[in-house]
């Protein structure tokens, strides 16, 4: 059986069919961040998982959702390039009124 694919079709390598490598090394290197820094502040475990969960859960999320096929990190560049040079345009008819 032979398959198909245009010359446009973009193909992508993902880990369970579902999100990106780059994302997952991203949300890795937030994961273990994350963990370094709530072993020095917190002692108390119930308090370290929670805000574990807090902080890393929604990451995740975005991640399986994926954005509308978009990488996690391209869309948190985008953000950041909006937020750096916020432009708003606005374009309107020119009109001729006699």
């Amino acid at each position: 059986m032979k398959f198909i694919f245009p010359q446009n079709y973009n193909f992508k390598n993902k880990l369970w069919g579902m999100i990106d490598y780059t994302t997952v090394l991203a949300n890795i290197i937030w994961y273990f961040l994350i963990f370094i820094l709530v072993n020095i502040f917190f002692h108390s475990i119930n308090l370290k998982i929670v805000i574990f969960i807090l902080f890393c859960f929604p990451l995740f999320l975005f991640s399986i959702s994926g954005l509308n096929g978009e990488n996690v990190i391209t869309v948190l560049t985008y953000l950041i390039k909006f937020i750096a040079k916020q432009k708003l345009y606005f374009y309107g008819k020119k009109h001729n009124r006699k």
